[in-house]
């Protein structure tokens, strides 16, 4: 049980889901055609490395290539949908990748330091006011991110990746439970998981409002600077917080720090169909068989 606690995650796809296990990942993907089409693929060596054995490193660089395999899977599911051939991979994929994480971190990290830069000089830099910048920049990236994930989930594409989304949890959650894997049982178990995606950027942003608010006042380009810089350095610690409250649900006292994460996945996940739970398992069950090919 403890190897199923920790080893799986998944990521909802355009009309499909990505199962990720320690040694290959899956693909299942509904094609036009009502079929499922189900692409599998051995992980990179870091996954492997040891340098997963490493606290903090491991989280910033497998955060960056699972970035990358997500992208990868979009695209795979993208093409299946529409029945073009395109690969996004190599330069393509990193740029691509680059390109949106410029956008997000400008979005929500820059503009809310900038803003509360402007209000620390209209404050004059009184006494009373040298942490108020950083409070309201927190409190700016925090609403920025909710608002955001509550806003594109009325667009219907973006509402069905969601319910795809809630099928992987309720799949992973079956799995963890020992229950047969069919779409009428998987139905029954929760759609929050702990260890959820949405987790992570929660615990990121509420980990940037502590940090950000003890830094105190900056002068404006230093305070944009370390916004940047800062960023690996909190999602290193948001990886291992993750981890640990994975590895310890058992504690009365981990249900209730992670109860603001499972609440937010509302926002990102929806009821699935029986169509969309049969995609999820499809992705679970041939990562699975694609792992245990595997000679290591």
């Amino acid at each position: 049980m403890e190897d199923r606690i920790i080893t799986y995650g998944g990521q909802a796809v355009i009309e499909g889901v990505m199962m990720r296990g320690q040694k290959a990942f899956a693909i299942a993907m509904r094609a036009p055609d009502g079929k499922v089409v189900v692409h599998t693929e051995k992980l990179a060596e870091v996954y492997r490395s040891k340098i997963t054995k490493i606290p903090f490193l491991r989280g910033v660089i497998l955060l960056w290539d699972a970035l990358g395999l997500g992208m990868r899977a979009l695209t795979l599911s993208a093409n299946t949908q529409t029945g073009e051939d395109e690969k996004l991979e190599g330069p393509a994929l990193y740029l691509t990748l680059g390109l949106s994480l410029t956008i997000g971190i400008g979005l929500f990290f820059l503009l809310p330091a900038g803003i509360g830069g402007w209000v620390e000089h209209a404050l004059a830099q009184t006494t009373s006011a040298l942490w108020i910048g950083n409070l309201l920049e927190g409190v700016l990236r925090l609403l920025l991110l909710v608002g955001y994930i509550w806003a594109i989930g009325f667009m219907p594409d973006i509402k069905r990746v969601f319910m795809y989304h809630g099928a992987e949890h309720k799949t992973i959650n079956a799995y963890e439970a020992g229950a047969e894997l069919t779409p009428e049982n998987v139905a029954k178990y929760p759609i929050e998981h702990p260890r959820c995606g949405t987790a992570f950027l929660l615990t990121l942003v509420l980990l940037s409002i502590l940090v950000f608010t003890a830094l105190g006042p900056l002068p404006i380009l230093w305070r944009l600077a370390t916004r940047i810089l800062f960023i690996p350095i909190l999602a290193g610690i948001a990886v291992e917080y993750i981890r640990w409250t994975a590895n310890n649900l058992g504690s009365p006292i981990v249900q209730w720090m992670i109860k603001p994460n499972l609440a937010l996945q509302h926002l990102t996940t929806r009821t699935p169909d029986l169509a969309m739970l049969e995609v999820a398992i499809e992705s679970f069950q041939s990562m699975r068989k694609a792992e245990a090919e595997i000679v290591t």
